[in-house]
Protein backbone atom coordinates (compact mmCIF):
# COMPACT_ATOMS: atom_id res chain seq x y z
CA UNK A 1 0.00 0.00 0.00
CA UNK A 2 1.13 3.55 -0.66
CA UNK A 3 2.08 5.85 2.17
CA UNK A 4 0.83 9.37 2.78
CA UNK A 5 3.14 11.74 0.85
CA UNK A 6 5.41 14.05 2.85
CA UNK A 7 6.77 16.09 -0.04
CA UNK A 8 5.94 19.80 -0.14
CA UNK A 9 3.63 21.06 -2.90
CA UNK A 10 5.31 21.85 -6.23
CA UNK A 11 5.65 25.47 -7.42
CA UNK A 12 2.36 26.76 -8.83
CA UNK A 13 1.24 30.10 -10.29
CA UNK A 14 0.86 32.69 -7.58
CA UNK A 15 -2.69 33.80 -6.80
CA UNK A 16 -3.48 36.41 -4.18
CA UNK A 17 -5.69 35.25 -1.29
CA UNK A 18 -8.95 37.18 -1.67
CA UNK A 19 -11.07 35.60 1.07
CA UNK A 20 -10.57 33.90 4.42
CA UNK A 21 -12.33 30.84 2.95
CA UNK A 22 -9.42 30.51 0.51
CA UNK A 23 -7.05 29.99 3.43
CA UNK A 24 -5.44 32.66 5.57
CA UNK A 25 -6.07 36.37 5.78
CA UNK A 26 -6.94 38.21 2.55
CA UNK A 27 -3.88 39.71 0.88
CA UNK A 28 -3.14 43.41 0.98
CA UNK A 29 -3.22 44.35 -2.70
CA UNK A 30 -2.23 47.97 -2.42
CA UNK A 31 -2.85 49.58 -5.80
CA UNK A 32 -2.68 46.38 -7.88
CA UNK A 33 -6.36 46.59 -8.83
CA UNK A 34 -6.49 50.37 -9.27
CA UNK A 35 -7.18 52.31 -12.43
CA UNK A 36 -9.70 50.05 -14.10
CA UNK A 37 -13.01 51.45 -12.85
CA UNK A 38 -15.80 49.25 -11.44
CA UNK A 39 -15.79 45.67 -12.71
CA UNK A 40 -18.68 44.87 -15.07
CA UNK A 41 -20.15 41.59 -13.87
CA UNK A 42 -22.57 41.39 -16.80
CA UNK A 43 -22.68 37.60 -16.45
CA UNK A 44 -23.30 37.42 -12.66
CA UNK A 45 -26.87 36.07 -12.83
CA UNK A 46 -25.89 33.30 -15.25
CA UNK A 47 -22.73 32.52 -13.25
CA UNK A 48 -24.69 32.26 -9.99
CA UNK A 49 -27.19 29.88 -11.58
CA UNK A 50 -24.35 27.76 -12.92
CA UNK A 51 -22.63 27.74 -9.52
CA UNK A 52 -25.80 26.57 -7.76
CA UNK A 53 -26.09 23.70 -10.24
CA UNK A 54 -22.43 22.74 -9.72
CA UNK A 55 -23.04 22.53 -5.96
CA UNK A 56 -26.23 20.49 -6.33
CA UNK A 57 -25.09 18.17 -9.10
CA UNK A 58 -21.80 17.42 -7.35
CA UNK A 59 -23.93 16.47 -4.31
CA UNK A 60 -22.20 19.16 -2.20
CA UNK A 61 -18.82 17.52 -2.75
CA UNK A 62 -15.57 19.34 -2.13
CA UNK A 63 -14.67 21.05 -5.41
CA UNK A 64 -11.36 20.99 -7.28
CA UNK A 65 -11.20 23.64 -10.01
CA UNK A 66 -9.00 22.58 -12.92
CA UNK A 67 -6.96 25.24 -14.75
CA UNK A 68 -8.08 28.90 -14.77
CA UNK A 69 -11.32 28.87 -16.73
CA UNK A 70 -13.66 28.69 -13.74
CA UNK A 71 -11.75 31.07 -11.48
CA UNK A 72 -14.92 33.18 -11.40
CA UNK A 73 -16.96 30.34 -9.89
CA UNK A 74 -14.17 29.82 -7.35
CA UNK A 75 -14.11 33.55 -6.49
CA UNK A 76 -17.90 33.70 -6.11
CA UNK A 77 -17.84 30.71 -3.77
CA UNK A 78 -14.96 31.83 -1.55
CA UNK A 79 -17.08 34.92 -0.90
CA UNK A 80 -20.36 33.05 -0.45
CA UNK A 81 -18.83 30.42 1.86
CA UNK A 82 -17.27 32.86 4.33
CA UNK A 83 -18.62 31.99 7.76
CA UNK A 84 -20.76 29.13 6.42
CA UNK A 85 -20.53 25.90 8.42
CA UNK A 86 -20.58 22.67 6.39
CA UNK A 87 -19.50 24.57 3.27
CA UNK A 88 -17.81 22.54 0.55
CA UNK A 89 -14.04 22.64 0.51
CA UNK A 90 -12.55 24.52 -2.45
CA UNK A 91 -9.16 23.73 -3.97
CA UNK A 92 -7.48 24.63 -7.24
CA UNK A 93 -5.51 22.45 -9.64
CA UNK A 94 -4.05 25.27 -11.77
CA UNK A 95 -2.37 23.08 -14.39
CA UNK A 96 -3.13 22.94 -18.09
CA UNK A 97 -2.94 19.42 -19.53
CA UNK A 98 -3.39 18.24 -23.09
CA UNK A 99 -3.92 14.79 -24.47
CA UNK A 100 -0.88 15.07 -26.72
CA UNK A 101 1.49 15.80 -23.83
CA UNK A 102 3.88 12.94 -23.00
CA UNK A 103 3.30 11.85 -19.41
CA UNK A 104 6.53 10.04 -18.63
CA UNK A 105 9.49 10.53 -16.32
CA UNK A 106 9.83 13.88 -14.57
CA UNK A 107 6.67 15.32 -16.10
CA UNK A 108 4.55 12.46 -14.81
CA UNK A 109 6.11 12.78 -11.35
CA UNK A 110 5.46 16.53 -11.33
CA UNK A 111 1.84 16.04 -12.48
CA UNK A 112 1.34 13.65 -9.60
CA UNK A 113 2.78 16.22 -7.22
CA UNK A 114 0.19 18.72 -8.47
CA UNK A 115 -2.58 16.14 -8.10
CA UNK A 116 -1.44 15.36 -4.54
CA UNK A 117 -1.43 19.07 -3.65
CA UNK A 118 -5.12 19.20 -4.68
CA UNK A 119 -6.03 16.16 -2.56
CA UNK A 120 -6.01 13.70 -5.46
CA UNK A 121 -3.23 11.40 -4.29
CA UNK A 122 -4.66 7.84 -4.15
CA UNK A 123 -3.87 7.39 -0.44
CA UNK A 124 -5.74 10.60 0.40
CA UNK A 125 -8.66 9.84 -1.93
CA UNK A 126 -9.22 6.44 -0.33
CA UNK A 127 -9.35 7.96 3.15
CA UNK A 128 -11.19 11.25 2.66
CA UNK A 129 -14.60 11.67 4.24
CA UNK A 130 -16.30 13.85 1.61
CA UNK A 131 -16.36 13.21 -2.14
CA UNK A 132 -14.12 15.38 -4.33
CA UNK A 133 -15.38 16.67 -7.69
CA UNK A 134 -13.11 17.96 -10.45
CA UNK A 135 -14.76 20.93 -12.17
CA UNK A 136 -13.75 22.47 -15.50
CA UNK A 137 -15.15 23.94 -18.69
CA UNK A 138 -15.48 21.14 -21.21
CA UNK A 139 -15.53 21.01 -24.98
CA UNK A 140 -14.21 17.63 -26.11
CA UNK A 141 -13.42 16.28 -22.63
CA UNK A 142 -9.71 15.74 -23.33
CA UNK A 143 -8.57 17.35 -20.06
CA UNK A 144 -10.77 15.06 -17.98
CA UNK A 145 -9.67 12.09 -20.13
CA UNK A 146 -6.01 12.86 -19.40
CA UNK A 147 -6.44 13.54 -15.70
CA UNK A 148 -8.56 10.46 -15.08
CA UNK A 149 -6.15 8.29 -17.06
CA UNK A 150 -3.24 9.43 -14.92
CA UNK A 151 -5.25 9.03 -11.73
CA UNK A 152 -6.31 5.51 -12.70
CA UNK A 153 -2.72 4.50 -13.47
CA UNK A 154 -1.50 5.96 -10.16
CA UNK A 155 -4.27 4.24 -8.20
CA UNK A 156 -3.41 0.90 -9.79
CA UNK A 157 0.31 1.35 -9.08
CA UNK A 158 -0.34 2.37 -5.48
CA UNK A 159 -2.70 -0.58 -4.93
CA UNK A 160 -5.19 1.65 -3.17
CA UNK A 161 -8.78 0.30 -3.25
CA UNK A 162 -10.51 1.46 -6.43
CA UNK A 163 -13.83 0.19 -5.06
CA UNK A 164 -13.53 2.84 -2.34
CA UNK A 165 -12.02 5.64 -4.43
CA UNK A 166 -14.64 5.38 -7.20
CA UNK A 167 -17.28 6.43 -4.67
CA UNK A 168 -15.24 9.51 -3.65
CA UNK A 169 -14.39 10.82 -7.14
CA UNK A 170 -16.69 12.96 -9.30
CA UNK A 171 -16.48 15.14 -12.41
CA UNK A 172 -18.54 18.21 -13.30
CA UNK A 173 -18.20 19.53 -16.85
CA UNK A 174 -19.37 23.08 -17.61
CA UNK A 175 -20.49 22.99 -21.22
CA UNK A 176 -21.95 25.29 -23.85
CA UNK A 177 -25.75 25.25 -23.61
CA UNK A 178 -27.32 23.19 -26.35
CA UNK A 179 -30.22 20.84 -26.84
CA UNK A 180 -31.71 19.21 -23.74
CA UNK A 181 -32.74 16.16 -25.74
CA UNK A 182 -31.45 12.83 -24.37
CA UNK A 183 -30.27 12.13 -27.94
CA UNK A 184 -28.02 15.22 -27.95
CA UNK A 185 -24.33 14.21 -28.13
CA UNK A 186 -22.34 14.88 -24.96
CA UNK A 187 -18.59 14.79 -24.40
CA UNK A 188 -18.75 11.76 -22.08
CA UNK A 189 -20.16 9.71 -24.95
CA UNK A 190 -16.92 9.92 -26.94
CA UNK A 191 -15.01 6.61 -27.08
CA UNK A 192 -12.12 7.89 -24.93
CA UNK A 193 -14.37 9.33 -22.24
CA UNK A 194 -17.03 6.62 -22.23
CA UNK A 195 -14.48 3.95 -21.24
CA UNK A 196 -13.62 5.56 -17.91
CA UNK A 197 -17.00 7.17 -17.24
CA UNK A 198 -18.51 3.68 -17.12
CA UNK A 199 -16.13 2.75 -14.27
CA UNK A 200 -17.71 5.37 -11.96
CA UNK A 201 -21.10 5.13 -10.25
CA UNK A 202 -24.09 6.64 -12.04
CA UNK A 203 -24.36 10.37 -11.45
CA UNK A 204 -20.65 10.85 -10.72
CA UNK A 205 -20.02 12.47 -14.12
CA UNK A 206 -22.43 15.34 -14.75
CA UNK A 207 -22.72 18.51 -16.80
CA UNK A 208 -23.86 22.08 -16.18
CA UNK A 209 -24.54 24.25 -19.21
CA UNK A 210 -23.80 27.94 -19.77
CA UNK A 211 -24.86 30.33 -22.50
CA UNK A 212 -22.13 30.26 -25.14
CA UNK A 213 -21.27 33.94 -24.56
CA UNK A 214 -20.56 33.39 -20.84
CA UNK A 215 -18.81 30.06 -21.49
CA UNK A 216 -16.52 31.69 -24.06
CA UNK A 217 -15.81 34.65 -21.78
CA UNK A 218 -14.73 32.39 -18.93
CA UNK A 219 -12.85 29.89 -21.05
CA UNK A 220 -11.28 32.06 -23.74
CA UNK A 221 -11.52 35.82 -23.28
CA UNK A 222 -11.61 36.80 -19.61
CA UNK A 223 -8.44 38.42 -18.19
CA UNK A 224 -6.89 36.07 -15.64
CA UNK A 225 -4.81 36.80 -12.57
CA UNK A 226 -2.06 34.40 -13.66
CA UNK A 227 -0.95 32.84 -16.92
CA UNK A 228 -1.69 29.41 -18.26
CA UNK A 229 0.41 26.68 -16.64
CA UNK A 230 1.18 23.94 -19.18
CA UNK A 231 3.69 21.15 -18.58
CA UNK A 232 6.51 23.07 -20.27
CA UNK A 233 6.38 25.58 -17.38
CA UNK A 234 6.19 23.17 -14.45
CA UNK A 235 9.94 23.30 -13.84
CA UNK A 236 10.50 27.02 -14.41
CA UNK A 237 12.40 28.62 -11.55
CA UNK A 238 10.00 31.57 -11.52
CA UNK A 239 6.80 29.45 -11.76
CA UNK A 240 5.49 30.71 -8.41
CA UNK A 241 6.45 34.36 -8.91
CA UNK A 242 3.51 36.82 -9.06
CA UNK A 243 2.76 37.70 -12.68
CA UNK A 244 2.52 41.47 -13.05
CA UNK A 245 1.03 41.79 -16.52
CA UNK A 246 -0.93 44.56 -18.21
CA UNK A 247 -4.30 42.90 -17.58
CA UNK A 248 -3.64 42.16 -13.89
CA UNK A 249 -5.52 45.23 -12.54
CA UNK A 250 -8.60 44.30 -14.58
CA UNK A 251 -8.38 40.63 -13.61
CA UNK A 252 -7.94 41.39 -9.90
CA UNK A 253 -10.75 43.96 -9.92
CA UNK A 254 -13.11 41.40 -11.45
CA UNK A 255 -12.07 38.71 -8.95
CA UNK A 256 -12.51 41.09 -6.02
CA UNK A 257 -15.95 42.12 -7.29
CA UNK A 258 -17.01 38.47 -7.54
CA UNK A 259 -15.81 37.70 -4.01
CA UNK A 260 -17.75 40.71 -2.73
CA UNK A 261 -20.85 39.67 -4.70
CA UNK A 262 -20.61 36.21 -3.16
CA UNK A 263 -20.61 37.73 0.31
CA UNK A 264 -23.85 39.55 -0.43
CA UNK A 265 -27.36 38.46 0.46
CA UNK A 266 -28.60 38.53 -3.14
CA UNK A 267 -26.11 35.96 -4.43
CA UNK A 268 -26.44 33.71 -1.39
CA UNK A 269 -30.22 33.76 -1.71
CA UNK A 270 -29.94 33.01 -5.44
CA UNK A 271 -27.61 30.07 -4.73
CA UNK A 272 -30.11 28.63 -2.26
CA UNK A 273 -32.99 29.03 -4.73
CA UNK A 274 -30.96 27.45 -7.52
CA UNK A 275 -29.90 24.50 -5.38
CA UNK A 276 -33.50 23.91 -4.26
CA UNK A 277 -34.65 23.61 -7.89
CA UNK A 278 -32.24 20.74 -8.61
CA UNK A 279 -33.07 17.03 -8.22
CA UNK A 280 -29.93 16.78 -6.10
CA UNK A 281 -31.72 18.78 -3.39
CA UNK A 282 -33.09 15.45 -2.19
CA UNK A 283 -29.55 14.58 -1.03
CA UNK A 284 -28.99 15.20 2.68
CA UNK A 285 -25.62 16.93 2.21
CA UNK A 286 -27.04 19.24 -0.46
CA UNK A 287 -29.94 20.24 1.80
CA UNK A 288 -27.52 20.85 4.67
CA UNK A 289 -25.37 23.12 2.49
CA UNK A 290 -28.41 25.07 1.27
CA UNK A 291 -29.62 25.46 4.86
CA UNK A 292 -26.22 26.75 5.99
CA UNK A 293 -26.11 29.23 3.11
CA UNK A 294 -29.66 30.35 3.88
CA UNK A 295 -28.79 30.92 7.53
CA UNK A 296 -25.72 32.95 6.60
CA UNK A 297 -27.79 35.06 4.18
CA UNK A 298 -30.42 35.73 6.85
CA UNK A 299 -27.75 36.83 9.35
CA UNK A 300 -26.37 39.24 6.73
CA UNK A 301 -29.69 41.08 6.41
Amino acid sequence: MSQHPSASPPPQPYRWTLSSHAGGAPARLGGLADGTGPARLWYLEELTECTAKVLARSRAADLCFVGRSLDSVYDLLIGAFEGVPRASGLVRLPVSVRGRDRWVGARRRRLREHLAAAGLEPYALARRGRPLALVDVVSSGSTFDTLHGELAAWIEESREPWAVIRRKLRYVGVTVRGSTSPNHWRWQQSPDSARWVRTLPAGHVVNVSLHWRVWSWLGNDQPKVHGSFPAVRWFDEDAATPWHHHQLPEALAESLALVEAGRGRAVRDALVRGIALEPGFADRDVRALASALRGRAVRAR
